[in-house]
């Protein structure tokens, strides 16, 4: 028989310590064995936890009287890397396959930034009270799944909150026995290609990942959404992906324009391929606008600009000279600092199917403004490369697989 799968609980004893014994005692119900982290400022270590709090202070180089006497937003940042100390020990050690959370806005917060440090992979399942709102912040570019709690995580279970708490804890054990069998039997794979797109480079991205493909490369696309970029780049950091087509690069617009839907979620888009010195192709798909939500929530500063509707949640507003200049400046300066092979790619005819001939934000007059920096701006051995082809031509997206693959050389087994 399988050994039980092992799962951390944090919660801040000192106002859910009902919730965390009862998670433990269903973790173990459920066959699994429970490791509970108290991330709260308890005055005295409780019993209940494995770790008690003031082991989690001194991971983060504090200690729990002094963290209570402070700010409270310096407390939950150093309880949340406190925990993520631990976490990240135990995982990288083999001694961790899941995780849960319990907790209001404050314990939520604690628990994500410790979840968050852990990587990519590790079931992470966090029951809160704030997890029906916009919970981007706790999420970022981690893989935590969240479960609103309905009624609040106060004096212990209730009517509402047992069955929700049950079936979370049943969850969870289930999601760390599968990630303990994966992690058990992995196996080498081909080389791995990160891919990013949008749906108005999605012709393009198809055709390029089939090219790849056809090759033997292991293929994980990336939609441009602020966080799925930003954990391609961690995940390029963590050593999982070993080349990147890099077909959109909109969240470079949506860091310089914070109010873009998709700005990153961490800074330093276009920086981990070569600080990793990894093969990069980068071409300026949806470069030509900023995402913002419906028509109305388009910022004053940005409005009578070309507008394209692509959904009721997501308007596509031109982007101007000046801001691409500014784009063309941020990319040059990052990809002159990649320690790797690079190569940019330009469509002369359109960076997306909304920007390409037809499309209300087609203009190449104004794209000018990006490839005149570029080129004065690029390292002299990074290949600029200008195509008469809109991005969605087929010829344009196999050019560019072409161009990675000629980098790479044929896809090796990696582990």
């Amino acid at each position: 028989m399988a050994a039980a799968p092992v799962v951390a609980v944090l919660a801040t004893l000192d106002t859910k310590r009902e919730e965390a014994v009862f998670l433990r005692d269903r973790i173990i119900d459920n066959d699994g064995e429970a490791v509970v982290v108290d991330i709260g400022l308890s005055p005295a270590d409780d019993p209940v936890a494995t770790v008690p709090a003031s082991a989690v202070a001194a991971a983060a180089g504090r200690d729990v009287p002094g963290l209570r006497a402070g700010p409270r937003d310096e407390a939950m940042a150093a309880m949340g890397a406190g925990a993520a100390a631990h976490l990240t020990r135990w995982y990288d050690a083999g001694r961790l396959d899941g995780m849960i959370g319990v907790g209001g806005n404050q314990g939520t917060a604690v628990a994500s930034i410790a979840m968050r440090a852990v990587p990519i992979g590790a079931p992470k399942l966090l029951i809160s009270t704030v997890a029906s709102g916009n919970v981007r912040k706790y999420v970022m570019d981690s893989d935590i799944a969240m479960q609103f709690s309905v009624a609040d995580l106060l004096g212990g279970p209730n009517i509402v909150t047992t069955s929700i708490l049950d079936t979370c804890a049943a969850g969870i054990v289930a999601m760390a026995r599968a990630a303990a069998r994966y992690r058990a039997r992995a196996r080498p794979r081909a080389t791995a290609v990160a891919v990013t797109a949008f749906g108005n480079t999605e012709a393009a991205v198809v055709r390029a990942v089939a090219a790849l493909r056809e090759q033997g490369y292991e293929i994980v696309p990336f939609h441009a959404s602020g966080a799925c970029g930003s954990a391609m780049e961690r995940l390029i950091r963590q050593g999982t992906l070993q080349a990147v087509l890099d077909m959109t690069t909109h969240e470079l617009l949506g860091e310089l324009h914070p109010r873009d839907i998709y700005a990153p979620v961490r800074p330093g888009r276009l920086t981990a391929a070569g600080e990793m010195g990894i093969p990069q192709v980068v071409v300026p798909g949806g470069l030509e606008y900023l995402c913002f939500g419906g028509v109305d929530e388009i910022p004053e500063a940005y409005r009578g600009r070309p507008t394209h509707v692509h959904n009721p949640y997501n308007t596509n507003v031109r982007t101007t000279a000046e801001e691409l200049a500014a784009v063309g400046e941020l990319m040059a300066e990052r990809l002159n600092a990649a320690t790797g092979p690079v190569a940019v790619l330009v469509p002369l005819r359109g960076w997306s199917h909304v920007g390409s001939p037809g499309g209300v934000l087609h203009d190449p007059a104004i794209n000018q403004a990006l490839i005149d920096v570029l080129g004065a701006r690029l390292r002299s051995d990074i290949p600029l490369t200008l195509l008469d082809l809109s991005i969605n031509d087929e010829t344009f997206a196999v050019t560019a697989a072409q161009t990675l693959t000629d980098m790479v050389g044929a896809p090796t087994a990696v582990r």
